[in-house]
């Protein structure tokens, strides 16, 4: 199954733009407020989100962040880990040192709790040693329908750790580069997951950002080939995190598909009627997460895949 109705999420406690990680992240922008109130506004934002979410039928699971382990970008766990339907849980190598700390193996526990069952955790965090990085489903953007993974090449995206991960998990590599206009300069996006969407259906994709007409042409091949609708974005679009999407299950197995309003906002009406063909759309607003944290709604949520264990009677 390409979607799922159950997802992670991290609630920030001290939310803030992440000094270690603007160096690659050029889509952070820093305001000029106290950290204490850029906390309290994303915590809003958060449980508004939260809320959509679940009014929509979807299952949410929440997760407090932990004050004394001060991460800020913690708000986006599907960075660190991610949960896939053969009971495996991935954890990654995170480029930033602080983001390190965002991997809390209470959580899995906690999942546990509710009934997942953990069948191996194949964790690729060593690489840090090393100065490589693959950061979860940021760096990895899966069709698990057609048993693909699609990555952009970064500093936060090694290609020999992708090519790694698609022998562990079984999956065909489709390896490609990004970039965005940063001060004149092409430089790489640093997570594919703000470029690219990848529905059941159809694909939200920036292809003004893969500049290799060669690579551009293979992605779209592949997306094609496994009959998804290409739905284009510019790159002033994905500015806004047109391409930080999301689609999931809600009551009655509908389908939706999550944005931010940020991104909702930036699309024309025939992009927003070529989704609806699809499914449904729900957005809401997250200004001061996407601002400072660089990252916006698809990042807040790590999808679970995870079986259920067997309840005996």
């Amino acid at each position: 199954m390409q979607i799922t109705n159950t997802i992670l999420m991290v609630r920030p406690v001290r939310f803030r733009m992440n000094e270690e990680t603007a160096v690659n992240n050029y889509f952070q922008e820093d305001i000029d407020i106290k950290n204490q109130t850029i906390n309290l506004r994303a915590q809003q934002e958060f449980d508004d989100f939260v809320a959509v979410l679940r009014a929509k039928g979807v299952e949410v699971i929440v997760v407090d962040d932990i004050y004394e382990r001060d991460t800020p970008d913690s708000i986006f766990p599907n960075n660190w880990v991610s949960f896939h339907a053969s009971g495996a849980v991935g954890l990654y190598p995170m480029f930033a040192e602080n983001r390190r700390r965002e991997r809390r193996e209470d959580i899995l526990d906690i999942l546990e709790d509710k009934g997942f069952e953990i069948k191996t955790v194949i964790d690729y965090s060593s690489a840090e040693e090393d100065n490589l990085f693959l950061e979860g489903t940021g760096s990895i953007v899966m069709d698990r329908e057609h048993q693909k993974a699609y990555c952009a090449l970064s500093p936060r995206a090694d290609e020999d750790l992708f090519i790694e991960f698609c022998e562990d998990m079984e999956c065909t590599p489709v390896i490609f580069t990004a970039n965005q206009p940063v001060d004149g300069h092409r430089m790489p996006i640093y997570h594919t997951n703000v470029m690219m969407c990848i529905a059941e259906t159809f694909a939200v994709i920036c292809l003004d950002a893969i500049d290799d007409k060669k690579e551009r042409r293979n992605v779209l091949n592949h997306l094609k080939s496994d009959g998804k609708e290409i739905i284009a974005i510019s790159e002033i679009q994905e500015q806004h995190f047109a391409g930080n999407m999301l689609q999931v299950i809600g009551e009655e197995e509908k389908r939706y598909l999550v944005m931010s309003s940020a991104a909702y906002n930036s699309l024309n009406p025939e992009q927003i009627e070529a989704i609806n063909r699809h499914c449904e759309i729900i957005h809401s607003p997250l200004e001061t997460i996407e601002t400072c944290g660089g990252g916006s709604a698809r990042c807040m949520m790590a999808e679970i895949f995870l079986p259920r264990a067997e309840v005996l009677s």
